[in-house]
């Protein structure tokens, strides 16, 4: 059993796992891009099947040419809080193997598995650093694959926002309410020996 951020685990794991949360209260200060890079240096060591590495990464950072254009490719209730985030970043898959329309190219079964992984490293290292990074479902995935002129093939997963931890005093009430790391299901309902239990 480990106590840590509020929150305890049934079984003893490292603090860092109930340290990471996402919260949505950032201070907008300014990332320098070796910062950021190292979060995504992180990300990049993930494991992979066959080693096929299929995330892909687009980022823009807070005051940059881009930054406007990437908080606009968050759905408002985002945009909301995220524009005061550090850095912005859409993560994308690709979901094949081989090379693009050869007889080589093969469908990826475990592509968005894979870059599910590298969100995970990338969430830890921010957290390691420093930094707290906030996934996010809600993106407009057709105008961000627009945008960037994504081709057939990959698919845009989710968006991540990064930054430092400010006081929930900047967010809205709606989001001060659910400002704190949130629990988690007993083990006991995800995890089943020799079985399945669909809920």
């Amino acid at each position: 059993m480990t106590k840590s951020n509020n929150r305890e685990s049934q079984y003893p794991i490292d603090p860092m796992f109930l340290d990471r949360w996402s919260p949505r209260a950032f201070t907008g200060e300014i990332i320098e891009a070796a910062e950021l890079l190292s979060l995504l240096e992180a990300a990049h060591w993930a494991p992979s099947s066959s080693n096929q590495q299929p995330w892909r990464f687009i980022y823009a950072l807070k005051g940059s040419e881009h930054w406007e254009k990437f908080v606009a490719l968050l759905v408002d209730a985002n945009q909301e809080w995220a524009k005061n985030a550090s850095a912005l970043i859409f993560v994308v898959s690709r979901s094949f193997t081989g090379v693009a329309g050869s007889g080589e190219e093969k469908p990826s079964y475990t592509h968005s598995f894979d870059a599910g992984a590298a969100w995970g490293y990338l969430a830890l290292q921010a957290r390691l650093s420093g930094f707290y990074a906030h996934g996010m479902g809600g993106i407009k995935h057709e105008e961000i694959r627009k945008t960037f002129d994504i081709p057939e093939g990959y698919r845009v997963e989710a968006g991540v926002a990064v930054g430092r931890l400010a006081d929930k005093s900047v967010l809205s009430e709606r989001y001060q309410a659910r400002e704190f790391p949130s629990q988690r299901k007993p083990l006991s309902e995800l995890a089943f020996n020799g079985r399945f239990v669909a809920d």
